[in-house]
């Protein structure tokens, strides 16, 4: 581990948290029961673990698409010397989630997510001139076939993007459905870190008018649903030794591309696979997310894919440095 320590338990209530985090009345007593230790405890150790930068908060993963929000995957190319200031201007957009310089001439990769595709149109050129980029890639989503963030601390790995298995990933319909008022009540008051309290869904409900029972079961609604990917913890994946990651962009045929993105997303190494549009600068139309802890790892992963799937065009862009990587704060349409 880099830096943390973290015992069997940890690494065993890290998993829970990542992939069966309870929607109940109390749920670190229900973490408790099958960790066997008191729920005390288990309040502890998660609060040493944010603390000590492991756990970076617990909450809902949102499907935007879901929450009337438009999303796209930006590369720009900027000169080494304006990397880290345009970084740090691009941070402060508050529709921006993820920003990576990668090792790559586009060497300033992020995530933007707004309420309307008008709006995405209009603020890449002004993010573009705000930041001097010499260049801009505008890559939307096409089709998911895996959004799921996964590391494994004991052993049992994702078991990829199975019927059975959806738990570890998250496909979204081809048409997803869509909040309605109630949903976004509820919505407005998980999206804060949840509080380390034996009932921290109590006083949400309250504030609501709401029972904890019902303010679960609607919960639970997000989820079935769709509306809500999942709920459980952020983790900082370099502090509990996944300290290396790349974007891989394959060049597929487009009469594969269903069966490769498949198998691809299979993979427990694989955290994100989907289609994309492509560029005449950029004519890679399957993106890939991978993970690993050693030197030569994310070399083998590409690899294994390349040979599994028989897809021999790629470019790897190893990530250099993280700038941002956390979950927006989505406001409900005007009324």
């Amino acid at each position: 581990m880099t830096g943390v320590n973290i015992d069997s338990l940890d690494r065993a209530l890290l998993n829970l948290l990542q992939i069966d985090f309870p929607l109940v009345r109390e749920p670190f007593r229900a973490l408790a029961t099958v960790v066997g230790v008191s729920e005390r405890e288990v309040i502890h150790r998660i609060a040493r673990l944010k603390e000590n930068k492991v756990v970076k908060s617990i909450g809902p993963v949102f499907n935007s698409r879901s929450l009337g929000y438009h999303s796209t995957l930006i590369g720009m190319r900027l000169s080494e010397s304006r990397l880290e200031q345009a970084a740090r201007l691009i941070n402060q957009h508050p529709g921006v989630s993820h920003n990576y310089a990668r090792d790559h001439r586009f060497n300033l990769w992020f995530t933007l997510i707004l309420p309307n595709n008008a709006g995405l149109q209009q603020e890449l050129p002004r993010l573009a001139e705000l930041v001097k980029a010499e260049d801009i890639l505008n890559l939307p989503t096409l089709r998911i076939f895996k959004v799921r963030v996964y590391f494994d601390l004991i052993g049992q790995p994702s078991k990829g993007c199975s019927p059975d298995n959806e738990a570890y990933c998250y496909i979204p319909p081809l048409t997803p459905p869509h909040a309605s008022p109630q949903d976004w009540a509820v919505i407005s008051k998980l999206q804060p870190d949840l509080p380390l309290t034996m009932r921290p869904f109590e006083a949400m409900a309250a504030s609501l008018n709401m029972s904890e029972d019902e303010f679960l079961k609607q919960c639970c609604s997000l989820k079935e649903r769709g509306i809500m990917r999942r709920f459980g913890a952020l983790i900082r994946h370099h502090n509990v030794g996944f300290a290396l990651n790349a974007m891989v962009s394959w060049l597929v045929p487009s009469a594969r591309i269903e069966i490769v993105g498949g198998k691809m997303a299979s993979f427990p190494e694989v955290s994100h696979c989907c289609e994309r549009e492509t560029r005449p600068q950029w004519p890679y139309n399957l993106f890939t997310v991978i993970h690993g802890k050693e030197n030569n790892d994310l070399d083998k992963i590409v690899q294994k894919l390349s040979w599994e799937t028989d897809t021999q065009e790629y470019v790897v862009l190893p990530t250099v440095k993280e700038f941002k990587n956390e979950t927006i704060t989505y406001l409900p349409p005007p009324v």
